[in-house]
C-alpha cells in the first residue's frame, strides 16, 4: 500500500500463484480407478494418466516428443572440431599475408623467411597445432600476418575460458571492440579472470570443509556476478553449474577423432601460455571433481557424442552444446520413468526449463504436484510390503463406487424397475435428510432447527420484528403451526446380500471385467451409504471362489485361470447368509459362462471342458440349499453362449429367481435396481 493509503497492484512474485486453481485429484482417480477396473494394475494407471497429461495440461508422452525433437535439434547443431577448422583459416590467412609481404621483398633475408615458413608448413602439413606452435618465435614481416596470428591464440584463450564461465567472452573482449570477432585481450580483464578463479577456489574449498558458506557466496557474486549471467542461486548451485560445463567439455574431448582431440588440446595449452592461471584451472577441475565425484559418468553422459551438422562449432559453442544434449538425454530417461519405483520428482525442473518452453516445466510441475496430492489426500498409499507398491485406498474406492453408483442412478427411471423402496412410517424408521411440513396426526419427529428457520423467515418476511421484540422481548420468535416442519423417515429392511462376480479370464478377452467390478463398487458403496444395516459380501470366482472385499477385488488383475466354479461361489454365499438369519437373503450372480468347475470333497477343484454333470449337479446342489434358505437368487447373463442360457434358464425356474441379459453399460444399472427390489423381500416384491 502507498503512503497516500492507495493500493497498488501488479504481479505476483512470491512463488506459485496462490489464486492458481486446485488440482483436480478427484477427476485423477476416476481415470485411475477406470484403468484399474478394467485390468491394469495400480501403477500402469498411474502411468497412463501422466502419460496423456490431466486437466488441460500436456502429458509426459507429448513432453517427451519434444524432448526427442530438441535432441534432434542438437545433433544437428554443427560441427564440433570448428574451433580447429577456424584456427586453420586463421594461419592460412596469416600465412598468405606474409608470403605477400615476402614475396615484396627483394633481400636475403626474405629468402630465409621463405624458406623458414616452407619449413613450418611442411612440418606442420598435417597438424596445425604443431604449425602454430612453431611460428610463436617467428619474426614476422607482415603487420596483417602478425595480426592475424595473435588472433588464434586470443581466440583459443576465450574459447578455453567461455567453455568454462558463460560470461568469459564479454568480459575478455577489448574495450571498444563489440561483436564476436577476434581481437585481442584486455590485460586488466585478464587480471579479473585470474582474481575470478583464486576467489572462486577459495569459495569451493571452504565449502568442501563443511563451512557455512552464503555469505561468501553473495560476496563472490557481488564481485564476478558478470561471468555468471545463469545466477546461480547458493554455492551449490553455482558447481552444479561449473560441474556440468566440465563435464560436457570432458565429452566433447572424446567425440573427437584422437587425432583432433591432441591438436586441439595442444593448441588451447599453447594459447593459455600463463602459469598462474593454468595452475588455478587445475585447481578448480580438482575441487569440482572432489565435490561433484562421478559426475558425467552417467548413462550417456560419457558416451562420444555425434554431431552431423555443417555449420562449424567454437570450442565454447560446442561445449554448450554438449552440455545441452546431456541435459536432453538425462531428460529422456527421467521422463520414461522405467526404472522401479521412478517419480516425476526424479526429473531435473531446471534442465527442463533450460531446453524447452516455460510451459513444459510448468506442467511437469502440475504433474508432480497431482502424483503428491493423490497420495497426500489419502487416495493411494504405499503397501506394508516393499513389493505391495502403490495401492488404491478405501477413500479411492468410495469415490470409485459414488461415481459409478451416480452413473447407475442417473440412468435408472424414476419409476422403473427396482425404485421399490418401503416409505411407510415406522418405529424402525431411519432419516432421509428431508423435512416435510407437519400434519395433524403425523408421528415423524419434529425437526427443531427447521421448524425456528421457518418462523424466523415468516416473521422477517412480514416485516414485523418490531412487535415481535416489543410484545415477547428482546430476541423472542413466535411459533405458528404453519411453521413446524417433521424429518422425512423411510422403513427399511434389513438384508444379507452375497453378489457373486465371475473372475474366469473370459471376462477379461471380453472387455467384461471393467463393468463388472465397477458395478460390485457401486453396490458396495450404495450399502455402505444407504443400507448400512445390510450386510454384503463380494464374492470373486474362477476355478475356486474366494470372498473379497471392495479393495481386495478392485486390485484384482486378470489371471490365466480355465474353470468357472459357481458352486463353490455358491457355497459361500449360503454361509454369509446363515450368518445372517433375520435378514432378506439375496444372491446376485454376474457371469458368462456355464459352470465348468466343482469342489471334490477333499477341497480340490475339478475342471472339465465341456461342462460335466458332475459339476451340473454339484451346482445344483448348491442353488437348491440357497433355494431352502429363501433366498432370491438372480443371474446376470454377459454374452451370448447357448449353453449358459440353457443353464440360467434352469436354474431360475428351480429357484424361483430370474435372469438378466443387459448389454455390458447398463450392467450396474441392472444390479442395483434388483438389488434394491430384492432386498424388500418375495412378498413385497409380488
Amino acid at each position: 500500500m502507498a503512503a497516500s493509503g492507495r493500493y497498488r497492484y501488479g504481479s505476483w512474485r512470491g512463488g506459485d500463484d496462490p489464486l492458481a486453481a486446485p488440482v483436480d485429484v478427484r477427476a485423477a482417480v476416476d481415470h485411475i480407478g477406470h484403468d484399474v477396473l478394467g485390468g491394469a494394475s495400480l501403477r500402469d494407471a498411474l502411468r497412463s494418466l501422466l502419460d496423456r497429461g490431466h486437466d488441460g495440461r500436456q502429458g509426459l508422452d507429448q513432453l517427451r516428443r519434444q524432448v526427442s525433437k530438441r535432441r534432434r535439434e542438437l545433433q544437428r547443431r554443427g560441427d564440433l572440431a570448428g574451433t580447429l577448422d577456424h584456427v586453420r583459416q586463421l594461419l592460412d590467412q596469416a600465412l598468405a599475408s606474409e608470403r605477400d609481404e615476402l614475396a615484396g621483398r627483394e633481400d636475403d633475408q626474405a629468402r630465409l623467411a621463405e624458406m623458414q615458413l616452407e619449413s613450418v608448413l611442411e612440418s606442420g602439413l598435417a597438424d596445425t597445432a604443431t604449425a602454430v606452435s612453431e611460428l610463436s618465435d617467428y619474426d614476422w614481416a607482415s603487420p596483417e600476418g602478425r595480426q592475424t596470428y595473435e588472433q588464434i591464440r586470443q581466440l583459443l584463450q576465450r574459447e578455453v575460458l567461455d567453455a568454462q564461465f558463460a560470461g568469459m567472452r564479454q568480459a575478455l573482449q577489448p574495450a571498444g571492440q563489440s561483436g564476436g570477432q577476434p581481437g585481442g585481450s584486455d590485460p586488466a580483464a585478464m587480471q579479473r579472470v585470474r582474481d575470478m578463479v583464486a576467489d572462486l577456489n577459495r569459495l569451493l574449498a571452504a565449502h568442501a570443509s563443511g563451512v557455512d558458506t552464503s555469505e561468501q557466496f553473495d560476496e563472490f557474486m557481488a564481485r564476478h556476478g558478470e561471468f555468471f549471467p545463469e545466477q546461480p542461486r547458493d554455492t551449490d548451485d553455482l558447481i552444479d553449474l561449473l560441474a556440468r560445463q566440465q563435464a560436457a567439455a570432458e565429452r566433447l574431448m572424446r567425440s573427437l577423432r584422437p587425432e583432433q582431440r591432441d591438436e586441439l588440446q595442444r593448441l588451447m595449452a599453447d594459447a593459455l601460455d600463463d602459469p598462474d592461471l593454468e595452475s588455478q584451472l587445475g585447481q578448480l577441475r580438482d575441487n569440482l571433481a572432489a565435490l561433484r565425484p562421478g559426475l558425467g559418468q552417467g548413462q550417456g553422459r560419457g558416451r562420444p557424442v555425434q554431431m552431423s551438422g555443417a555449420e562449424p562449432l567454437g570450442y565454447a559453442d560446442a561445449v554448450g552444446a554438449v552440455a545441452d544434449l546431456a541435459d536432453v538425454e538425462a531428460l529422456e530417461r527421467q521422463l520414461g520413468q522405467q526404472h522401479p519405483g521412478a517419480t516425476l520428482d526424479d526429473v531435473d525442473v531446471d534442465a527442463l526449463e533450460r531446453q524447452l518452453a516455460p510451459s513444459a516445466a510448468a506442467d511437469l510441475r502440475a504433474l508432480r504436484d497431482l502424483e503428491r496430492e493423490l497420495q497426500r489426500q489419502g487416495y493411494l498409499s504405499i503397501g506394508d510390503r516393499p513389493a505391495d507398491g502403490l495401492q488404491l485406498t478405501p477413500k479411492a474406492l468410495r469415490r470409485l463406487g459414488e461415481t459409478t453408483l451416480r452413473r447407475v442412478f442417473a440412468e435408472l427411471d424414476a419409476a422403473g424397475r427396482g425404485d421399490h423402496e418401503d416409505r411407510r412410517a415406522g418405529t424402525a424408521e431411519e432419516r432421509t435428510g428431508n423435512t416435510l411440513a407437519w400434519e395433524f396426526g403425523a408421528d415423524r419427529p419434529i425437526d427443531a432447527t427447521q421448524t425456528v428457520r421457518n418462523a424466523v423467515l415468516r416473521t422477517a418476511a412480514a416485516g414485523k420484528e418490531a412487535q415481535t421484540l416489543g410484545a415477547g422481548g428482546a430476541g423472542t420468535v413466535h411459533l405458528q403451526v404453519e411453521d413446524f416442519a417433521v424429518a422425512e423417515t423411510e422403513r427399511r429392511t434389513q438384508a444379507a446380500v452375497a453378489l457373486c462376480v465371475d473372475l474366469s479370464f473370459s471376462m477379461v478377452t471380453e472387455d467384461r471385467w471393467g463393468p463388472m467390478k465397477q458395478t460390485a463398487l457401486a453396490l458396495a458403496h450404495l450399502v455402505e451409504t444407504r443400507f448400512r444395516g445390510d450386510a454384503l459380501q463380494i464374492i470373486g470366482f474362477d476355478r475356486w471362489a474366494r470372498r473379497l472385499t471392495p479393495v481386495e477385488l478392485a486390485g484384482v488383475e486378470p489371471e490365466y485361470v480355465q474353470g468357472t466354479n459357481l458352486q463353490h461361489a455358491l457355497s459361500l454365499a449360503g454361509r454369509h447368509l446363515r450368518r445372517h438369519p433375520g435378514a432378506e437373503p439375496v444372491v446376485l450372480v454376474v457371469t458368462d459362462g456355464e459352470p465348468t468347475a466343482h469342489l471334490e470333497p477333499d477341497g480340490s477343484a475339478a475342471f472339465n471342458w465341456p461342462t460335466t454333470a458332475a459339476t451340473l449337479r454339484a451346482t445344483v446342489a448348491e442353488v437348491d440349499a440357497i433355494s431352502r434358505i429363501g433366498a432370491s437368487l438372480n443371474l446376470f447373463m454377459l454374452g451370448e453362449d447357448p449353453g449358459l442360457a440353457r443353464f440360467v434358464d434352469a436354474i431360475a425356474r428351480r429357484s424361483g429367481g430370474r435372469v438378466f441379459t443387459p448389454e455390458l453399460g447398463r450392467l450396474g444399472e441392472y444390479v442395483v435396481a434388483d438389488y434394491l427390489r430384492a432386498r424388500r423381500g418375495r412378498r413385497a416384491a409380488g
